[in-house]
């Protein structure tokens, strides 16, 4: 009970963190999109709902389960929570001296291997283990996924700033990379002859599971989770290159309509980072000033 609490807590407070800045933001008429609350809210939801039964049930006793716990966690929820968030959403809190550091973090060059890192090293036979024996590591260990999955995400779908170079094409290399890791280890599951944890063994009896078909299943939910995630993922970097390319011409068309010079590369880069609305504003300012300007006899 007391682990429940001790991860529930963080999720309770960040949401109505959450929730209260939305309601800020809709007074300043700056609101926040229904579907960014909605996929947030769900992304709570799964969280919490992975801490619980039935999820929390069996995850000291079958690997396959537990495996299950974490995706829901670490993948589903961190993804969910992350497209809720918005650069208003995240102004107090990266205000914060501490935490305005910390958004390096959201950096593909060091969100990325962290994660890696976080994913093997808790599942090295001895700190998982330590997981099943000892309530606060299984909390640090989850509290490990959550925020690095939420890190990992953040980079590549979240609202801060990404570098110039972090472009669709690289975004496709991380999606790969991310999945190419995970099924490396999904692979090691199914494939390996050796049990990894044999803590299971009681659980794995009682349920009438062999410890390397519970390995195995566990491997095999990773891979098809992963793979669900992924091909999620390269339809919507497909649909995202498509929408700027037709966003960063109508940038380029209306520069031209109005004598306004706008370079390709500018437009590209404020379409990309979604400050093309912004661009757009600057572009029928300038052409205001100069009719204002030739109306002048």
């Amino acid at each position: 009970m007391f682990e429940t609490l001790a991860q529930a807590l963080p999720a309770y407070v960040f949401a109505a963190a959450y929730f209260k800045r939305c309601m800020t933001l809709r007074r300043q008429g700056r609101e926040v999109a229904f579907a960014r609350q909605l996929s947030f809210l769900t992304g709570v939801v799964l969280l919490l709902a992975s801490i619980v039964p039935p999820l929390s049930s069996l995850d000291d006793e079958l690997l396959a389960w537990h495996m299950i716990q974490h995706l829901v966690m670490a993948d589903l929820a961190a993804l969910l929570i992350v497209l809720g968030l918005t650069g208003p959403v995240l102004q107090p809190l990266l205000g914060l001296p501490v935490i305005g550091r910390l958004r390096v973090l959201s950096n593909p060059l060091v969100a990325l291997p962290l994660w890696i890192a976080n994913l093997f090293l808790w599942h090295a036979p001895v700190l998982y283990q330590a997981a099943i024996a000892s309530a606060p590591v299984h909390a640090l260990q989850h509290a490990c996924f959550v925020g690095f999955g939420i890190g990992m995400w953040l980079a590549l779908l979240g609202p801060l700033p990404s570098p110039s170079w972090f472009g669709n094409a690289a975004r496709l290399g991380y999606v790969l990379i991310v999945r190419l890791a995970g099924t490396l280890l999904a692979n090691v599951f199914i494939w390996s002859g050796t049990v990894f944890y044999p803590d299971y063994a009681a659980g794995e009896a009682q349920h009438g599971v062999s410890a390397l078909n519970d390995q195995g299943i566990a491997g095999s939910i990773m891979m098809v989770e992963g793979s669900i995630v992924t091909i999620a993922l390269f339809a919507w970097l497909f649909l995202r290159a498509a929408a700027e390319g037709e966003r960063r011409q109508e940038l380029l068309d209306l520069a031209s309509s109005h004598g306004v010079a706008l370079d390709e590369r500018r437009a590209a880069r404020a379409v990309a980072a979604g400050r093309s609305a912004e661009l757009e504003r600057r572009i029928r300012r300038q052409a205001e000033v100069a009719a204002r300007g030739s109306d002048v006899p």
